[in-house]
């Protein structure tokens, strides 16, 4: 990459700090890298010697780096603009002017053709902060206040405004350190959620009504079990705003009536652990979306507020064992249900009055499908969103009772994009244990020929599924004749709730299986060359990666880890770190002993060893909030003293942003340029 070493590589002081549990020691090094307030000025000069070090190491990649982040501006639409769409006698847009890394929002009256009217210019908001990030932005029930909340560090930490539609300024009151918000129907009262000032936690909802002192806000309700999150909206009906409180495996909502802000809220059903529900309200009855009959969850309804057994609901939908109920939209004459079968998203529309059935049928091998933005349940039209690798986000507007189905927008790929001169397969690994892992897979057509460098992505973690959707930035590697992978391993929920448990707490060690045994089979399969193979994966994604490369580092030539969550053990024993008391459901609690020790059994920080590693780039933010940059900086260190090989090991840490990395439309592509430029080097 650099023949000519100008720079030697950052070597981290050693102060010995044991940590003990259960009996075991743990040597920690490097745990004076950890400062809270992110002020030490030995921790920020090793920090910056890191910068410097990458800095200097990636210079002779400089003109590709900025070739890189040349084509994935230029393939952007200049000016780009959402679908408008109306809601209670306004159309709403928002925009990104050419130039511009920030959306404005604005509205019309009754028609496209009426005079704009600005709601929220976010780069006038931006000016002078290196980061920004709008948060909520929703309207009041006559649509004339706004409230709008903002991050300017990157810690997910938002501020609370409000703003008079009418007047166009902006009101006195001000609160911090909001997660979310949602107005009563009486136009004048909000409540919110607050978060945690230590561990971000959300935990309490507020009452406020604009114009009086923050100070005297009312706390309607407090959350004592830091397993759980708290979070509040408004139901379709805007009947109920509803408190949902939900750790990995349990729920429970409270319920207030919207015209009643002063009353009390009640709960729906109290909880009961690992029983997992959500409700809203249409047409005078509640929707229940429920895992009460069936891990991979049932619809169900109730005409009743307080329910004292999900057994008196009447079931919709029931559970199924092969298609997982993910999502649904309520509309006036039809039900529109978002399901996953066989690892592929399916949207499908029924009948509230006679059960009548369709679901929409997509040519794609792999794909995503959405319900897009529909704020109008009194109608047949609905929106809905297609992509997938080789196809730009489409918005589609089908009318439930004809079929006719009406193209709306699709992204557009400045310059000479053709969809037909790539493709997309799925295909299907057996892992080790006899299991069958899909794999989506994308390359350009001429340049495919069984000797491809590849890039294989995944996450594998809190039932999250990757879904497949069009990246322009990607192309920049495809058209290089690169192959990219997505490799849908346990731990997600593409084949349903039972993939998403085979992949955590005590069974976590298949998640990493599925990504080495994937990577195997792609070089049997002829997908890639055995020298040229690449892996990537960010926050859980970077511990999926820090752990594959522990276990198997011959297998790849770089690995690029974002954000990576590598210090487990140390994290999920601290409390006062932001997530760690929720997800002792998700990697276990190792104040047990039994977990204790299967966590340290792969945690990336704990198992680095004296061996050949591949190429590494590290990339984390000063101010995450979601993995604490500490961790990333810990592993590199360690990783520098302990690997006997020679290869690349970069960390960069970007000083003025959080887990999300940098903000902005056009600043997060010099991000993706670096970890592109720091891949394509390493081809041979």
């Amino acid at each position: 990459m650099n023949s000519t070493v100008q720079m030697s590589a950052p070597v981290a002081l050693k102060k010995k700090h044991l940590h003990e549990k259960h009996g075991h020691q743990r040597h920690d090094d490097y745990f004076w890298l950890r400062d809270d307030n992110r002020q030490n000025a030995q921790v920020i000069d090793y920090l910056n010697q890191e910068n410097a070090f990458t800095e200097q190491q990636m210079a002779p990649l400089a003109t590709l780096q900025q070739k890189l982040y040349e084509e994935m501006v230029a393939r952007q639409e200049p000016k780009l603009e959402s679908v408008p769409y109306f809601k209670k006698g306004y159309w709403y847009i928002s925009r990104y002017d050419p130039g511009k890394d920030y959306a404005v929002y604005s509205r019309r009256q009754d028609t496209m053709e009426s005079a704009e009217q600005l709601l929220l210019d976010c780069n006038e908001r931006a000016q002078g902060h290196p980061y920004y990030q709008l948060g909520d932005l929703t309207l009041s029930t006559d649509s004339m206040l706004m409230a709008f909340s903002e991050d300017l560090v990157g810690r997910r930490e938002y501020t609370l405004r409000f703003k008079n539609l009418q007047t166009g300024k902006l009101l006195e009151d001000v609160i911090a350190d909001v997660s979310a918000v949602v107005w009563a129907n009486d136009n004048k009262t909000v409540f919110y959620v607050k978060q945690h000032p230590e561990t971000l936690l959300p935990y309490q909802v507020y009452r406020h009504k604009l114009g009086e002192a923050i100070c005297n806000d009312q706390l309607v309700y407090q959350e004592q079990d830091d397993t759980f999150y708290v979070d509040i909206y408004k139901t379709r009906s805007e009947q109920y705003i509803v408190i949902s409180i939900d750790s990995t495996t349990t729920s429970e909502c409270l319920v207030l009536d919207a015209d009643k802000p002063m009353a009390e809220f009640v709960s729906f059903l109290p909880r009961l652990r690992d029983h997992e529900y959500s409700i809203d309200h249409f047409q005078n009855k509640f929707f229940i979306r429920t895992n009460n009959s069936g891990k991979n969850f049932a619809l169900k309804t109730s005409n009743s507020l307080l329910n004292h057994s999900a057994d008196t609901w009447e079931t919709i939908i029931p559970a199924q064992d092969d298609v997982l109920l993910e999502d649904y939209e309520l509309m006036q004459e039809w039900l529109i249900v978002e399901e996953r079968q066989a690892g592929l998203p399916i949207l499908r529309q029924i009948n509230h009055h006679n059960g009548e059935s369709k679901v929409l049928s997509f040519n794609d091998p792999v794909y995503t499908v959405f319900s897009h933005y529909n704020p109008e349940p009194d109608t047949a039209k609905f929106r809905y969103q297609y992509t997938s690798f080789t196809t730009p986000a489409t918005v589609y507007e089908l009318d439930l009772n004809s079929g006719e189905i009406k193209l709306l927008k699709q992204s557009q790929v400045m310059g000479e994009f053709n969809s037909d001169d790539y493709k997309s397969e799925r295909i299907w690994v057996t892992a080790r244990d006899g299991v069958k892992v899909p794999v989506s897979l994308v390359y350009r057509n001429a340049l495919f020929n069984n000797k491809n460098p590849i890039l294989i992505y995944g996450y594998g973690a809190y039932g999250h599924s990757l879904d497949i959707t069009f990246s322009s930035s990607n192309l920049s590697l495809l058209d290089r004749g690169f192959v990219y992978a997505v490799a849908h391993i346990r731990g997600g929920e593409e084949l349903g709730r039972s993939w998403y448990e085979e992949g955590k707490l005590l069974k976590k060690q298949n998640t990493f299986n599925d990504f080495i045994d994937v990577t195997k089979s792609l070089l049997e399969s002829g997908y890639a060359a055995g020298d040229r193979v690449f892996a990537m994966g960010g926050s859980a994604g970077g511990l999926l990666m820090g752990a594959v490369i522990n276990q198997a580092p011959e297998l790849y030539k770089g690995v690029v880890a974002a954000v990576p969550f590598v210090d487990l053990l140390s994290t999920m024993l601290d409390e006062s770190i932001p997530l760690t008391t929720g997800e002792y459901d998700e990697w276990g609690n190792p104040n047990d002993q039994q977990y204790y020790h299967l966590m340290l059994s792969y945690s990336p920080y704990d198992q680095v060893k004296a061996q050949d590693y591949p190429n590494i780039l590290v990339t984390t933010g000063l101010h995450d909030s979601q993995v604490q940059y500490w961790e990333p900086a810990k592993w590199v260190a360690k990783l520098r003293a302990l690997k006997t090989d020679r290869n690349q090991l970069l960390l960069y840490t970007d000083m003025e942003a959080g887990h999300g990395g940098k903000s902005g439309r056009f600043k997060h592509f010099q991000d993706t340029a670096r970890e592109f430029a720091f891949i394509l080097s390493l081809v041979n």
